[in-house]
């Protein structure tokens, strides 16, 4: 979009000005708001004015508003006398105080990309729409990587009748990454819940999409999501620590549910409590392990309670992790196996070992038969590509004297109720992606089969007491599994991955693997990370020095992190002793 002389954006081709009033709301939040509301100005002439609402802030959020306002007509400052305690009031003063035909919605501490405003306008006005929704990006600060926020909805234009022809809709439950027609939400009488309801988009969004309107949507991105994890106060959707955020959440949810069905559309209900299902219980039991045991108990009281309430249509019409995962929190009296669920929750879905049966079926566990694992094995036996098989991963690295640092990285796939005994996996195609995207490397490896337990035995002559063999691991006895072994040179992976010429970046590597059968089938999934997470100095002769580390992120995907040279390890050094002067303690970890 080009710029006039005088500085204010050209309008957009085939885009009227003055069409879009942006609400901005803000509460003790001077550090960014004032970024947040030049993102909205700088949409050009299809923003007639920026309404920022001032939630009673104690810092100097209401005059950095005030000094904007002073300097920019098109922007309007309410102050609240008093705290609301949540987002929903704030939205609604903008929202009466809106003129403009049509309305979005913006965060203080987020920002409009160039070109959003248009985009989605553009859309509403083509299709007669009076809802649009484009993509919304989360970028992690300071790091700069950005996630996709429900790319699937946002891969191509289109427009949809309502939302019962496009249930999908109901994944993205925000507000800000949509365009919306005042005179439509004025019509249904839609607004936000007011107080301290958390999660109110939910709510709105349930609203909105309860009147069945039409919607088109834009693959381009039209919201700037920041997420800041060293904030001092984290954002709703961060601030997960505490279990009365999931208290909120299911209170929302059901709120929700309850809107679909107030309005007539059973359909609707029905997909949210699915989407529950597929997104929000799997969220948060990828948490589990790191919650104490109080959070534990009383998160799996109130979601025993609530799926509780599910028929069984329901749970079979959820994706097969989460449908397991609705079956064991519902089939046992308290927190258990919160590792094997987390990473059953995880994306992709790895079902870990042991792999137990009852009447022939597989099941969660022998003393859990009510947990049936339904579409593993028989007739309705899920396809290759949609198993859950877990692949470990375990790295390596030291110098070698002719060859520079190397890293030996093992891999394991694991049978899953015979699957891959049927159509045995033959090679593996690892890929390594720079977590910004700016380098891939891929390998292809054999496959070769492991002897299980009884194979091995066979062939060990008998001993004495003295010589006992080691005992198996419980749930591994007889299972079929497939192994392999790539070679990693980390100095050229290093050169590969550095962005300003220097290789002086820390770099961050995901791995991931499709594992090919005998029939041609395959599968994709990530890697479980496994054996010592060790950082390990390396000498190297291109930087002098390189720290190697094998990481487990969040969902316990294993990742490879390297530390080109001294600038880079000193960075790594410092940013940990911040972290030290942060924590209670002050003791680095």
């Amino acid at each position: 979009m080009e710029a006039c002389d005088s500085g204010t954006p050209e309008p957009a081709p085939g885009v009227p000005p003055g069409q879009v009033s942006v609400v901005v709301i803000g509460f003790d939040d001077a550090a960014h708001i004032a970024d947040a509301v030049r993102s909205a100005l700088a949409q050009g002439p299809a923003v007639a004015e920026v309404v920022a609402v001032d939630d009673a802030s104690t810092d100097r959020t209401g005059p950095v508003l005030d000094e904007l306002a002073a300097r920019e007509p098109r922007l309007r400052v309410i102050h609240r006398t008093v705290n609301s305690g949540g987002c929903g009031a704030p939205r609604n003063d903008g929202l009466r105080v809106a003129t403009a035909p049509y309305v979005m919605f913006l965060d203080s501490d987020d920002t409009l990309p160039e070109g959003a405003a248009a985009a989605l306008l553009r859309a509403a006005l083509r299709y007669d729409a009076p809802v649009a929704a484009g993509l919304c990006v989360r970028r992690e600060l300071p790091s700069g990587r950005d996630t996709r926020w429900q790319p699937g909805l946002y891969r191509r234009a289109a427009v949809h009748r309502s939302p019962e022809h496009r249930p999908a809709l109901l994944h993205d439950t925000l507000c800000v990454n949509k365009l919306y027609a005042r005179a439509f939400l004025a019509e249904h009488g839609i607004t936000f819940p007011e107080g301290p309801f958390i999660y109110e988009d939910f709510v709105f969004t349930a609203r909105v999409l309860a009147a069945l309107p039409r919607v088109a949507t834009v693959p381009n991105t039209v919201y700037l999501w920041h997420v800041r994890r060293d904030a001092a106060a984290p954002s709703i959707s961060l601030d997960r620590e505490r279990v009365a955020n999931w208290q909120a959440r299911v209170r929302a949810h059901q709120r929700s549910v309850e809107v679909f069905r107030e309005a007539g559309s059973e359909p609707l209900a029905r997909a949210a409590r699915v989407k529950f299902l597929d997104h929000d219980l799997r969220m948060y039991v990828r948490e589990l392990p790191a919650r104490g045991p109080g959070y534990r108990a009383e998160w799996w009281r109130v979601t025993r309670g609530h799926l509780g309430t599910y028929e069984e249509a329901e749970l079979r019409a959820a994706r097969p992790p989460a449908r397991w995962i609705a079956r064991v929190v519902l089939a046992a009296d308290a927190p258990r196996d919160l590792d094997r669920l987390a990473q059953l929750a995880a994306r992709p879905p790895r079902l870990l070992p042991p792999y137990a049966t009852a009447d022939g079926a597989p099941v969660w566990a022998p003393d859990l038969p009510g947990a049936p694992l339904d579409g593993l094995t028989g007739p309705a036996a899920v396809p290759i590509a949609h198993l859950p098989v877990a692949v470990d991963g375990e790295l390596g690295a030291a110098a070698f004297p002719c060859r520079g640092p190397r890293a030996e990285l093992r891999l394991r796939v694991h049978d899953l109720y015979g699957r891959l005994t049927a159509d045995p996996p033959r090679t593996v195609d690892l890929t390594l992606r720079r977590r910004d995207g700016s380098a891939t490397l891929r390998w292809n490896i054999p496959l070769t089969t492991e002897k299980t337990a009884e194979e091995t035995a066979e062939e060990i002559p008998e001993r004495t007491s003295e010589g006992a063999a080691e005992e198996t691991p419980e749930g591994t006895a007889g299972e079929a599994a497939w192994t392999a072994r790539a070679v990693l040179g980390l100095g050229a992976l290093a050169v590969l991955g550095r962005r300003d010429g220097s290789g002086a970046d820390p770099q961050s590597w995901d791995i991931r693997v499709q594992v090919r059968c005998a029939s041609g089938d395959s599968f994709r999934t990530s890697v479980r990370a496994t054996g010592a997470l060790r950082r390990t100095a390396v000498p190297s002769p291109r930087f002098g020095l390189l720290l190697v580390r094998p990481h487990a992120t969040a969902a316990g995907s294993l990742t490879l992190r390297l530390a080109p040279g001294m600038r880079s390890a000193a960075g790594i050094a410092l940013r940990r002793l911040r972290r030290a002067v942060r924590r209670p303690g002050g003791a680095p970890r």
